[in-house]
């Protein structure tokens, strides 16, 4: 089934214009999934459940929400 050439352009109109919070939110998302990731990581090596994982997913939220600010200041 193939949708309306309007429709598309519409729709491409709209992700243009939101792109910079698109990528944000992504950012926010990733960096959580990453430190907090890397921390767990980390906790398995060290032994040390669950210090790493929780200063990974602070770091992941503080960098988050950073980037975040960053683009709504705009």
């Amino acid at each position: 089934m193939r949708m309306k050439p309007d429709a598309v352009e519409f729709m491409q109109n709209n992700l243009n214009r939101n792109e910079s919070m698109i990528v944000a939110s992504y950012g926010l998302i990733g960096a959580i999934l990453m430190l907090g990731g890397t921390g767990l990581a980390a906790d398995r090596y060290l032994g040390t459940p669950p210090w790493c994982l929780l200063a990974g997913l602070t770091a992941g939220l503080a960098t988050g929400f950073y980037q975040l600010a960053r683009v709504l200041r705009r």
